[in-house]
């Protein structure tokens, strides 16, 4: 009886270090949500993620050469005509432009960068 009575003790004072255990991995856990999840960490992570990511810096720049683009298209082709026609055209035209730039951002870069090195390598020769 007395084997029985240790064994049990033992198995008690094993769970009662396990149950210790996980309740300080469950409150590490909760302590790494917690910070992580407050406003400011929040934006921190996001700023990150946007910093490092190639797929979001690559369509940060599409995107704004395909804006600037339509917004030089649209200085170009008249800002301000008086024509309501002339007013939706220029508007099509400009979002048109955008979207074109946009989709083909890495050909308009590759183009721009050939045209530079080409001018640069004229002018050391």
């Amino acid at each position: 009886m007395r084997n029985e009575t240790d064994s049990l003790n033992e198995l008690i004072l094993l769970q009662e270090k396990k149950h210790d255990t996980e309740l300080a991995l469950l409150r590490n856990q909760f302590d790494l949500t917690y910070e992580s999840l407050k406003p400011v960490n929040l934006i921190k992570s996001l700023f990150h993620e946007v910093t490092t990511s190639p797929e979001i810096k690559n369509d940060l720049v599409g995107n704004t050469l395909g804006l600037g683009a339509g917004f030089l298209s649209k200085k170009i082709f008249g800002d301000n005509p008086q024509s309501p026609v002339k007013k939706v055209l220029g508007t099509m035209l400009q979002f048109a432009v955008t979207n074109v730039a946009a989709k083909h951002s890495d050909s308009i870069k590759n183009i721009g960068s050939n045209l530079l090195n080409h001018f640069f390598h004229k002018n050391k020769s």
